[in-house]
């Protein structure tokens, strides 16, 4: 009987992400795109964080353009993909390290930073996941990463359904159970983190067509992953009817179509005694009146 928690294939990323790192250059746009804005995060920031880790590193993006940004002094970047890791390690020097985000290697308390750029939407077990990163860093030690939500590509996903059920007789799965913004911060207290933050922006990206996007996807390595997937080959004729379906309904004036990709980014801490906590409940020491006058009386 299979493992309720697999919705995944990780095994497939694993062999999909050797295959894009040897043409990682051509299709890393989206990748290194957020890791400009996750080192701007990083920014934001005045703490210091000796020792990081960068994981799901892709062709090292994240490390390329770090450099010394919140006093990291060592980096390493982890990858499911050897050829991933080999890649990074190639672009930037940085130490690499072949390693499942679903079972981290660290020890407990060992991490002042950990940082994840688009890899986690892929986390079969995300609570299991943040709950490790949790008990890997450091008190006071930080995790920012960015990950793909639920309304990426919602309008691809849904040509490819139609098409699929006009072409074929019937719709594979194919809609990613993505976390979305509100559950993201439950997520990130449910595994410990103190102080979480969770907000989102939408990245668009211009294509002549669906076609181009579609194997843009498949050269990043983030085409469908879902394990109960159909295994057969899409038709021809389904991707093409998709690519039509797409351009009918949303194609603009000139032809092109827009491609969404919603990126989530989640920021939080491990606990500290030094953080900041909520005053004790009836503990205020200031009337609401005084503070906001006749405005109060008249409520």
């Amino acid at each position: 009987m299979a493992d309720p928690i697999t919705v995944f294939d990780r095994q497939i990323l694993k062999l999909r992400r050797d295959r894009a790192a040897t043409k990682a250059q051509d299709y890393n746009f989206l990748f290194a795109e957020t890791a400009e804005r996750l080192a701007d995060r990083l920014d934001d920031t005045t703490r210091k964080f000796p020792l990081a880790v960068d994981l799901g590193c892709h062709s090292g993006e994240l490390g390329r353009i770090i450099g010394k940004r919140g006093g990291i002094e060592t980096f390493y970047q982890s990858d499911i993909s050897a050829r991933y890791a080999q890649s990074a390690h190639a672009s930037n020097g940085k130490a690499t390290l072949v390693a499942d985000e679903e079972f981290l290697p660290f020890a407990e308390g060992s991490l002042d930073l950990i940082l994840s750029n688009l890899s986690l939407h892929w986390v079969n077990d995300l609570p299991g996941m943040l709950l490790q990163a949790r008990r890997a860093l450091k008190p006071d030690g930080l995790l920012l990463a960015c990950m793909l939500g639920g309304d990426t590509l919602r309008d691809l996903r849904e040509a490819l359904m139609t098409a699929e059920a006009e072409e074929e007789g019937g719709v594979s799965p194919r809609v990613s159970p993505f976390v979305d913004v509100k559950d993201a911060g439950a997520l990130l207290q449910r595994s410990g983190f103190a102080l979480p933050v969770v907000d989102a922006d939408d990245i668009t990206i211009d294509y002549p067509d669906a076609l181009k996007l579609m194997r843009d996807l498949s050269g990043m390595g983030e085409s469908n992953l879902i394990a109960k997937r159909s295994k057969k080959f899409t038709k021809r004729s389904t991707l093409a009817r998709a690519a039509a379906i797409y351009h009918e309904r949303h194609a603009r004036a000139d032809g092109r179509i827009h491609a969404k990709f919603q990126v989530i980014y989640l920021t939080a801490w491990a606990p500290d005694e030094s953080q900041p906590k909520p005053l004790r409940r009836g503990s205020g020491q200031v009337s609401l009146v005084d503070f906001l006058g006749d405005d109060a009386k008249k409520q």
